[in-house]
């Protein structure tokens, strides 16, 4: 499960006055929401495992500061793959997940595509104009891939946010950051009941991140792997924070 059944049944009709289409970006099929005329940064939020592009299009109208500023929502879509931990059921997911060692770089193919699909998406938002800002974020399978991405990337983006996720490739964390990324501010919140992504992964992910000298906000909730309302206040305030930084 990703969002929590009741902020999902909410779904206001800010919705409905915000300019939202389907587009392809960068050559990757994407919900695409703006706030605002002419906005000055785009969120990037990938979604989890099994799920799709439309299920965080809901949390929207809920991100009031955010909403403040012109800003334009991307949530792309993952492709149909076969999932090995899933019994090889199809689904859409950033990369094959091969055992229960959620960790560890199984799939590097996969992982390794998507990274690079963000790369082109994060240089395509900030093409735009020299001074648009980049925010990546994601939950679970897609925060992970967000983690990745956003701190590998040799474009400046303004923040990277990581939902009920852990960091991939922790051990080799210095081998694949980029150096210009160390001062990127970062958010992780995570369930302290998740049954999907044990608390403690995303305790050592943070520690990881920490310890190689990077800026973390780190929150847990009493809650599962989902998104609960407090949560999402917190969210709003860093993203809020993230719209006129650069790194």
């Amino acid at each position: 499960m990703c969002l929590n059944l009741k902020i999902r049944a909410q779904r206001s009709d800010a919705v409905k006055l915000m300019f939202m289409e389907i587009r392809s970006l960068a050559n990757i099929d994407c919900v695409v929401m703006e706030t605002a005329p002419n906005p000055s940064t785009s969120i990037i939020w990938l979604h989890g495992l099994g799920a799709d592009a439309h299920d965080f299009v809901p949390i929207v109208p809920h991100l009031a500061h955010t909403q403040a500023q012109a800003v334009r929502f991307i949530f792309p879509q993952a492709p149909v793959r076969p999932v090995t931990v899933n019994g090889g059921m199809p689904m859409r997911a950033w990369y094959d997940i091969l055992g229960v060692d959620i960790d560890r770089n199984q799939d590097q193919s996969g992982i390794h595509q998507s990274v690079e699909a963000m790369h082109q998406l994060i240089d395509h938002e900030q093409a735009r104009n020299s001074s648009h800002q980049v925010v990546m974020a994601g939950f679970s399978q897609g925060g992970a891939i967000a983690l990745r991405a956003g701190l590998a990337s040799a474009t400046p983006i303004a923040g990277v946010m990581g939902l009920s996720t852990y960091l991939l490739g922790a051990a080799e964390i210095g081998e694949w950051v980029h150096p210009d990324r160390l001062g990127c501010p970062i958010y992780l919140a995570h369930g302290e009941k998740d049954p999907i992504v044990p608390v403690q992964l995303a305790q050592q992910s943070k520690d990881a991140l920490v310890g190689f000298g990077f800026n973390v906000q780190w929150q847990t909730w009493p809650m599962g792997h989902e998104v609960c309302q407090p949560e999402i206040g917190a969210i709003d305030l860093f993203l809020s924070q993230c719209h006129h930084a650069g790194y």
